[in-house]
């Protein structure tokens, strides 16, 4: 009898296994369906939301970022950068004394490069810069720009943000700035 009884607690803790494993993913599909989760930019995000993106993020720039650019910092550099900056990222990032109301309603918020506003992370390295450019990152609003621009053009506006809190030469403030 002791036996008969420890089967019928096995296949109780069988089945409660089973509806429990059924009934998770039926209640998350719900909830997604007819509940509310965050979904427009203004909403709280989720309980650790951001940790869930920002650790692998880290973790894969960390493994694959490049170390060095294949060239120097110089006017024309600083140029090249602010040109394909200007065209490509000023809309979200602003420009010098200029910070964009655009990049404040996107979630997360576009890191503002300039200005009083300023978010830009000094401690990026140039090849994390380099990376997010190329890559993009998903779920940001950051497209990959590794199939539009040149290495070229991205290592050059890399330099030029890995500058952006020093004076840059005057023709470069005025391309970022007209």
């Amino acid at each position: 009898m002791a036996t008969r009884g420890s089967s019928s607690g096995f296949g109780k803790f069988l089945l409660g296994l089973i509806v429990g494993l059924l009934l998770v993913p039926a209640a998350a599909c719900l909830y997604l369906h007819f509940g509310h989760p965050p979904v427009a930019v203004a909403d709280k995000p989720f309980a650790f939301e951001r940790q869930m993106v920002h650790i692998p993020l880290h973790a894969r720039i960390d493994r694959e970022a490049p170390k060095d650019a294949p060239f120097g910092e110089s006017e024309d550099v600083f140029e090249g950068g602010a040109t394909v900056y200007r065209q490509n990222c000023a809309a979200c990032h602003g420009t010098p004394g200029h910070d964009v109301a655009y990049g404040k309603f996107m979630f997360p918020r576009a890191p503002q490069f300039w200005g009083a506003y300023k978010t830009h992370i000094p401690h990026d390295s140039l090849g994390e810069d380099y990376w997010k450019i190329d890559n993009g990152i998903r779920l940001t609003g950051m497209p990959a720009y590794g199939t539009i621009l040149t290495d070229t053009q991205i290592w050059q506006v890399s330099i030029l943000l890995k500058n952006a809190d020093q004076q840059l030469p005057d023709p470069v403030e005025k391309i970022l700035t007209k």
